[in-house]
């Protein structure tokens, strides 16, 4: 599969996040966990750094769907039911359907979403790169970057996915539900930010107490995001939650709060575990994150929300 090459100097540049404010697109699986709500509510409380065209509904298949469609429809769902406790923000033109199935490479699939994704990707001046946060298995991404490989000029991915590099293996559920598409975006060439889970957001943790101390009853965002945590384990005691997506957004807000390092991009193996190669291009990769500032923005971001 054929790529445009992206010079090294080019893609460096592009991945050192620019001044002011950020455009950027929202990949997200919303209902297979807790922690993407969050994620989708710090950005669009965040105009000040991002500015959001649009939101993606991605596929995921675990307990809480029958399948990757219905993972995606209910997702879909769950943006429009977050849309309605945010106000000034409408879902008209900016909530689009994902992919109904996992990535395939010889029949890739093209949903609003990829379209939406490519028209929006392929009308961004040079100097202006529209970021694509994706916090769910990168399937509507590699779809895109297949039916249109030119967009690859004019992107820049960050990507939740995946575990540390020196973990065992990376079958992290983000990345093990679409292997073939993970190695797509990482054999490509397009810059991209990788966040993994297992061994850096795993400290991007909070509680239930902590939770209804800053949230509890400022408006009904706040208690929604409250209740689906409380809700998720049963409130078990000593328990935490880890809302490892809101750690793109954090990224993109300030990069001091997400330590990262520029590295050669690791070839993804079909056994899923990181190979290092040294002759590939090079990528930015998240090896810290400062947990206290990232809570402390969110935190009053959605208690002020009015």
């Amino acid at each position: 599969m054929d790529f445009p090459v992206i010079p090294e100097a080019k893609r460096v540049q592009r991945l050192h996040p620019k001044s002011g404010v950020l455009r950027m697109v929202l990949d997200t699986d919303t209902y297979n966990e807790v922690d993407d709500q969050f994620a989708l509510a710090h950005a669009l409380l965040s105009p000040e750094r991002l500015h959001v065209e649009a939101i993606y509904a991605a596929p995921f298949h675990n307990s809480r769907s029958s399948g990757a469609n219905d993972g995606m429809e209910r997702s879909y769902e769950e943006i429009l039911h977050l849309l309605k406790m945010m106000p000034h923000h409408s879902a008209d033109g900016f909530v689009f359907k994902g992919s109904t199935r996992y990535f395939d490479k010889t029949t890739p699939e093209n949903s609003d979403a990829v379209q939406d994704l490519i028209e929006r990707a392929m009308a961004s001046p040079d100097d202006d790169p529209l970021y694509v946060v994706a916090i769910a298995a990168i399937t509507n991404i590699a779809n895109a970057i297949v039916i249109e490989p030119r967009i690859i000029e004019k992107i820049v991915v960050v990507w939740l996915g995946g575990n540390a590099l020196h973990w065992s293996q990376t079958k992290e559920f983000n990345l093990k539900q679409d292997v073939a598409g993970a190695q797509i975006l990482f054999d490509c060439g397009v810059p991209v930010t990788l966040i993994p889970c297992e061994g850096v957001t795993t400290h991007l943790q909070t509680t239930i107490a902590e939770l209804e101390h800053y949230l509890r009853d400022k408006n009904e965002l706040c208690n929604y995001l409250a209740d689906i945590v409380a809700s998720y384990e049963g409130n078990p005691y000593g328990w935490s939650k880890v809302i490892w997506d809101v750690a793109t957004i954090a990224y993109l807000i300030n990069s001091d709060w997400v330590k990262t390092t520029l590295i050669h991009t690791p070839i993804l193996t079909d056994q899923v575990t990181w190979s290092v190669d040294t002759s590939r291009h090079l990528m930015r990769y998240a090896h810290y994150l400062h947990r206290d500032p990232i809570f402390a923005d969110l935190f009053t971001k959605l208690s002020k929300l009015s």
